[in-house]
């Protein structure tokens, strides 16, 4: 499996040697030279990890950092900075970055780095998303609140936590049995319309169009896509 990085570095001689250190390794590397680009990028494609520099041209890292995870992006993201304040790293994480490292760095170490957030992307395959929006919806898994052009829709539990599980694994098809055993925590030879009967009412809450939903596709033989 290849991984794929977003290397977002104003700087052409440190973009070209991590450029050519990553490739070296085998990672799919991508790269953008200012902070709009790079969010755009991040935003539209899919990137296993983000290398995201602060000081960036036409907007932060910070900020790039800070949007990506409004917008429900769980990328991992390792910050790189000049800075090293304590306040500046410190900035960084709370935003929802994974990691920092401060420049001049050693590429040994900057690998490593990349290899540890990888390992665990692979491990968990997705971080799982606390905050997510796409077309009119605004959803808060944390407290927990969903709102739809604004006005509050009212999920039950059993709802919030099926429609948490399939933004976590959006763009991928999920079996019946993956959400029984995640979502209901049932064994997978249990059979059961109750997701059939979720899914339709998740549709009917969040779909313009429940008749012919644009993001909650059922995929015959298979289960479910939830595409943004």
């Amino acid at each position: 499996m290849s991984f794929r990085i977003l290397l977002i570095e104003d700087d052409p001689g440190l973009a070209l040697t991590l450029s050519d250190l990553l490739t070296a390794e085998g990672y799919a590397l991508e790269s953008a030279s200012d902070g709009e680009t790079g969010l755009a990028r991040a935003s539209a494609e899919l990137f296993d990890l983000v290398i995201l520099d602060v000081m960036l041209p036409r907007k932060s890292g910070f900020d790039v950092c800070r949007e990506l995870r409004q917008k429900g992006i769980d990328s991992a993201v390792l910050m790189l900075t000049a800075k090293t304040q304590v306040a500046d790293c410190v900035a960084g994480l709370k935003l929802g970055a994974d990691d920092y490292l401060t420049k001049p760095f050693d590429p040994a170490e900057l690998l490593a780095r990349v290899e540890a957030l990888l390992r665990r992307v692979r491990k968990e395959n997705l971080i799982p998303v606390r905050t997510f929006a796409f077309d009119g919806i605004e959803a808060d898994f944390e407290r927990p609140l969903v709102t739809r052009h604004g006005h509050p829709v009212n999920l039950a539990t059993k709802e919030m936590q099926l429609f948490h599980f399939l933004v976590d694994h959006r763009e991928r098809v999920v079996t019946r049995e993956e959400i029984l055993q995640k979502v209901w925590k049932y064994n997978s030879e249990v059979a059961s319309r109750t997701i059939d009967v979720h899914i339709a009412w998740l549709r009917q809450k969040l779909e313009e169009n429940p008749q012919h939903p644009r993001h909650i596709h059922t995929i015959r033989g298979k289960g479910y896509r939830f595409t943004p």
